[in-house]
């Protein structure tokens, strides 16, 4: 069985900036060459101030965020402080892991902002997790997408210019990549809090680039 094709239907951005973090993801849910949905989410929130992106099944996706919000406001609770990116990350990265011989068909973006500051990891279906310093994408589109971050990826980068670029890396890899398609979903996550960027803002912005 080909469980790689989990894996290729879409393209998730996530961009580390001076403020906070950037994700964003495009909305087009793909089984083989028949679209499944326009309207796919893609981006969970699993804590105040972190969110994750999931490129792959969307079953397997649904039941990870389920676990680890559980987990986030458990251990809110117990230790009155919000688990740290790393240590959601490192507790995710444990799960997959655990189940190597019937894996999650996944790969996950995890950002946001905690004490030690903005953060994103990514993780893949066995456990395996990168601390990104800057730019990341997955999925079938990120070669595309990647081309657009690293032409125009900067230090000092605000979450405000990083919304501009995730949606320019997105807007682009959905040109190319049939799998990726319809709308984009962005979130910036700042101090001040989890934002979902308004459709009307991401459609203004989209109509600029072309």
């Amino acid at each position: 069985m080909d469980n790689d094709k989990h894996l290729k239907g879409t393209t998730t951005v996530g961009i580390v900036c001076t403020d906070g973090v950037v994700l964003a993801t495009e909305k087009r849910a793909t089984m083989g060459n028949f679209i499944a949905s326009k309207t796919a989410k893609k981006i969970y929130q699993i804590d105040d101030l972190i969110g994750m992106t999931t490129a792959g099944s969307v079953g397997d996706a649904q039941q990870l965020v389920r676990l680890i919000s559980v987990e986030a406001q458990l251990y809110k609770m117990r230790r009155q402080e919000p688990m740290t990116i790393k240590g959601i990350t490192t507790l995710l990265s444990n799960i997959l892991s655990g189940q190597r011989y019937y894996p999650f068909m996944v790969q996950l973006l995890i950002g946001g902002i905690d004490k030690n500051g903005p953060a994103i990891y990514s993780l893949d279906a066995l456990g395996g997790n990168i601390e990104e310093t800057q730019a990341v994408a997955t999925g079938s589109g990120s070669p595309i997408a990647y081309g657009v971050l690293e032409d125009r990826y900067h230090d000092n980068m605000t979450v405000d210019e990083g919304v501009d670029l995730a949606i320019r890396a997105l807007h682009n890899a959905m040109k190319r990549d049939s799998a990726s398609g319809n709308d984009i979903d962005v979130v910036k996550i700042t101090r001040q809090g989890y934002e979902k960027i308004s459709s009307e803002d991401v459609n203004k912005k989209r109509e600029a680039l072309n």
